[in-house]
């Protein structure tokens, strides 16, 4: 990979030869675990503007109708947080001379907070062709990162690193999209926002100029300068659907998408008689007896749901590097491999300007374990027949730096091959973010999408994500319990893996309900060894006996502690809010009681004080008397620790007992019993100052 400065450029055909589709990623890490960013992506003409509504892409407007663009979301590193783009460079529409890629931050956030601020662009393999890491971060609240741009023939890369320190809404003025101040006529008010947050209007044409300097709680005009067809000389021109801005604050609402379909969460009333009738289903599921049934069926659900709804497939398939395009897909294909032909469970094909990519597919269901063999002659298959990929699948959820199974790539053949892992949970979790939150094309797509989700989660499909914690993890447990489980045992590794795993899981299934990001926070530097990190958390475990983990869920300003203590056999789920700055300490105290009404009576409350520790109570004890958090000896408060605990499973599987389960069900009560209700709490403003 080559490394560039800022304002270098370079030719990405010169890097590489498979550079027609791109993968962009923009990360980022924070030592204490809060920060984040939101990427956006414009296309821009020869003239530096947007050329209409549909140039401009963010979380509210995440992909382009022909499949050229596409935000595939956060994934968490060993180090941060990594936010990744799909471009199809062959799909760009000509008259578009430049992709800007950009990211904002909301509230009080500047990007000055934020370490290893970096931009990378891959192949559609994968491979790194060239990064830039932006070095003079400060008081800015929007980043250009870098652009590609055309020169003749080819793309080229520039990597930009210019800031705005007046958000999003500056960055958008500058290239044509018209932002108008709350204060003018026609911006609405702050009470009239929706959940997509202030809208931004057309480019600006003629003589008008885009107000620049707009601050970051504006809102946009939702008027275009150019008149419809239809329109008489005089009249004035229709407004035109804009693209959404998002909302530059911290707890905007769900993400939606325009003209687009989607389901309700909650279904209508059953006309059942009763609740032995079972409604029919597409995809029926109970009679499946044996793992082979399962794999079957399973890939077959799966293949045919994809091809069948263009959103679904394009988003499981972009972060692999293949194209926008129309795809078919195949199962139990045959093909030669010496004297005994080989069978992978499924075939993905997608053609693009009589191109096709081609990628194998290995599924396992049930908690079955991939086998290295048999994925390492898919991989010379594909080698051989120039095939881009091979895609296993199965309950277990990928790692950085631990591969779900190991194959090893012929670097002397001239093509190459790429491996990628999916698993059941990201499915599940893509299925249910299009068809709750983000919406398909058509209600027949959302209702195929509806049942492939009922699939998924019956208890006879296999499919239910990742529910075993190893072999290592009674052995572990009973060590921890005993004390004879010593610093460096290699079974607390891999026990910490799996928990790693687990807290993966338990944020994708959290941020499809939600239809908010939600990601596992790791404290660490850019650059730090992923292995390393995991060996200091099994010393650890070995030496306390606790796993523990962060996770972040977008519209919470707050980071959520999950620790599992194996010697007493609790998980604590916690975060910590701060008082509103320049609020009497009493005033907080009562008011943060109050917003937990409907918390449980269990939870428990800490003050934060700037030394020492402060006054703690249950929830029960203090609703009628808030003033017992006050922290004695005129010590300053900070805020407040928010606690619940709960006994866990006992077993490694998926039984309500399990220990998995637990950790589903404290995370799920935490956030939606207690975190939930306190979102406002900081951000209200204090009495004094």
């Amino acid at each position: 990979m080559q490394e560039i400065t800022k304002g270098a450029n370079v030719s990405l055909t010169a890097l590489g030869e498979d550079s027609g589709s791109v993968v962009v990623s923009l990360g980022w890490s924070s030592t204490s675990g809060s920060g984040d960013a939101d990427v956006s992506v414009l296309l821009v003409g020869a003239d530096g503007k947007v050329r209409g509504e549909n140039d401009f892409y963010f979380y509210n407007n995440p992909a382009a109708a022909d499949g050229s663009v596409q935000l595939l979301g956060k994934t968490p590193t060993g180090n941060g947080d990594e936010d990744r783009i799909s471009v199809d460079l062959t799909a760009i529409p000509e008259d578009v001379a430049r992709i800007v890629v950009a990211a904002s931050q909301y509230g009080s956030a500047r990007f000055g907070d934020l370490d290893d601020l970096r931009m990378t662009v891959s192949d559609r393999s994968g491979e790194p062709l060239v990064g830039f890491s932006i070095e003079d971060a400060g008081a800015e609240t929007a980043f250009i990162f870098g652009e590609l741009y055309r020169r003749g023939e080819e793309w080229k890369f520039r990597a930009v690193g210019q800031g705005y320190e007046s958000g999003l809404a500056g960055l958008a003025t500058d290239f044509g999209i018209e932002v108008l101040d709350e204060t003018e006529p026609g911006g609405a008010a702050d009470g009239d926002r929706g959940p997509t947050g202030p809208t931004a209007a057309g480019p600006a044409t003629g003589s008008a100029q885009p107000s620049a300097g707009t601050g970051v709680g504006a809102t946009a005009a939702a008027t275009s300068g150019v008149a419809g067809s239809g329109a008489a000389a005089g009249e004035a021109p229709a407004a035109a659907p804009a693209p959404a801005v998002p909302a530059q604050r911290a707890g905007r609402g769900a993400r939606t998408t325009r003209k687009k379909v989607t389901l309700p969460k909650v279904a209508g009333k059953s006309l059942a008689e009763n609740d032995s009738w079972r409604r029919a289903r597409l995809f029926p599921s109970p009679t499946l007896k044996s793992d082979k049934e399962r794999e079957v069926r399973a890939t077959s659900v799966l293949l045919s749901v994809m091809a069948e709804v263009p959103e679904f497939g394009r988003r499981l398939t972009a972060g692999f590097g293949a194209p926008a395009g129309r795809m078919q897909t195949f199962t139990e294909v045959s093909l030669p491999h010496g004297d005994t032909p080989r069978r992978p469970d499924g075939v993905i094909r997608v053609e693009r300007a009589g191109k096709l990519w081609t990628a194998l597919l290995e599924t396992k269901t049930n908690g079955n374990a991939l086998k290295q063999e048999q994925v390492q002659e898919y991989v010379d298959i594909a080698a051989r027949r120039g095939y881009e990929a091979v895609i296993t699948l199965s309950n277990d959820v990928a790692l950085e730096g631990a591969a779900v199974v190991n194959v090893k790539i012929d670097g002397r053949r001239k093509h190459k091959v790429s491996l990628w892992h999916l698993s059941w949970a990201e499915v599940a979790h893509q299925a249910q973010m299009l068809i709750h939150h983000e919406g398909v094309g058509n209600a027949a797509h959302a209702w195929l999408l509806q049942e492939l989700l009922a699939y998924l989660r019956h208890d006879q499909s296999g499919c239910q994500g990742f529910q075993n914690m190893g072999p290592a993890w009674v052995p572990v447990r009973r060590g921890i319990e005993d004390e004879t489980l010593g610093i460096g045992d290699e079974r607390a590794v891999a026990v910490v893996e799996s928990w790693e795993r687990l807290i993966r899981q338990v944020c994708l299934r959290v941020g499809g309900e939600l239809g908010q990001k939600a990601l596992p926070v790791q404290r660490a530097r850019r650059g730090s060894d992923p292995g390393a990190r995991r060996a200091e958390a099994a010393e650890a475990l070995c030496r306390d006996g606790r796993l523990c983990a962060e996770m972040r869920i977008d519209g919470t300003s707050s980071v959520i502690a999950v620790t599992a203590d194996l010697r007493t056999g609790k998980i604590r789920t916690s975060a910590e809010v701060p008082a509103p700055e320049g609020s009497y300490p009493l005033s907080s105290a009562k008011r943060l009681v109050r917003m937990l009404a409907e918390a449980p009576a269990d939870l428990h409350v800490e003050t934060l004080v700037e030394s020492g520790h402060g006054p703690r109570g249950t929830l029960e004890r203090l609703r009628p008397e808030p003033g017992d958090l006050l922290p004695g000896n005129g010590a300053q408060l900070t805020g407040f620790r928010l606690s619940l605990i709960k006994g866990m499973g006992s077993t490694r599987g998926n039984a309500e007992s399990g220990f998995i389960r637990s950790v589903d069900d404290a995370v799920d009560r935490f956030y939606h019993g207690v975190l939930a209700h306190v979102g406002a709490f900081e951000g209200r403003p204090g009495r004094r100052g």
